[in-house]
């Protein structure tokens, strides 16, 4: 059954609970909610140990957005770590996390903010903090929102798809497909996560004493198929870290199965 609370700008964010134990949340990344994504697989694998909240990031799925902030600000940063806020709230006060993708990245913001987190798993923040990787245009969030504006959701997304390393042709076949339609309606979304990451994937380290404060354990995790500047990244993430520990997932890729991330994320949450 779906759940609301109200975040700090009046958005409404769309939750649900399921079974027993200490408070976990499920931070999406790109495009996923609650009717698309990885985050039902997780939840059902997980909830046998923990309570599992997810949620609808704003603007997608059942969460609105009431005030709509600037394109790659602080603002839409803090927008989003204040949603992330208000499930914690609502989930008793404080939790676990668990992001995938732009989602592990908002989790770690949301520890360098000081909402009160126990511990985080963070798989594959999309980070480029070397040169094993061509950085991503600075202004790639706004591309996006300009095409947008245009009314061409279909386009902004086929633009990130191959930002992300798609093929064009899989890219005109998912187009096809019924799951395209669950994307365009999210297409929007895009930006705040462009805005998140990008200023992070351009090619340098993170900046000096960027993570120092954050003060819970954090479980950053790759697959061992993914590319370089992946893996890279979430070792340069558990290092910087003051409590930060780095795992490879065997046979995964950044579209990681719940099979293989929950055993680990129960291990770590658990322990």
């Amino acid at each position: 059954m779906t759940k609301t609370t109200i975040s700090a700008d009046g958005s409404t964010i769309a939750y649900d609970v399921a079974g027993t134990g200490p408070a976990l949340v499920l931070v999406d990344g790109a495009m996923c909610y609650r009717g698309f994504g990885p985050s039902q697989e997780l939840a059902d694998a997980l909830s046998d140990r923990f309570t599992v909240y997810r949620y609808d990031r704003r603007g997608r799925g059942e969460s609105t957005i009431a005030k709509p902030a600037a394109v790659g600000t602080m603002e839409a940063v803090e927008q989003e770590v204040a949603d992330l806020g208000a499930v914690i709230e609502a989930a008793g006060g404080h939790a676990h996390l668990l992001g995938l993708s732009s989602g592990a990245f908002l989790a770690l913001e949301g520890a360098r903010a000081g909402l009160p987190i126990d511990k985080i798993v963070a798989y594959e923040a999309p980070l480029i903090l070397d040169d094993t990787h061509r950085p991503n245009d600075a202004d790639l969030a706004q591309q996006v929102e300009e095409l947008i504006e245009k009314g061409k959701r279909a386009a902004a997304i086929e633009r990130f798809m191959r930002v992300v390393g798609m093929p064009w042709i899989a890219i005109k076949i998912m187009r096809l497909t019924p799951a395209f339609k669950k994307l365009t309606p999210v297409a929007h979304t895009l930006t705040y996560d462009l805005g998140m990451c990008v200023p992070f994937q351009q090619g340098r380290p993170l900046p000096k004493g960027y993570y120092k404060d954050v003060s819970v354990p954090v479980l950053s995790g790759a697959g061992s198929k993914s590319p370089a500047y992946m893996t890279n990244a979430q070792q340069a993430i558990a290092k910087a870290v003051p409590d930060g520990r780095y795992v490879v997932l065997d046979g995964q890729d950044h579209m990681v199965k719940a099979a293989a991330l929950a055993p680990v994320a129960t291990e770590f949450l658990s322990a």
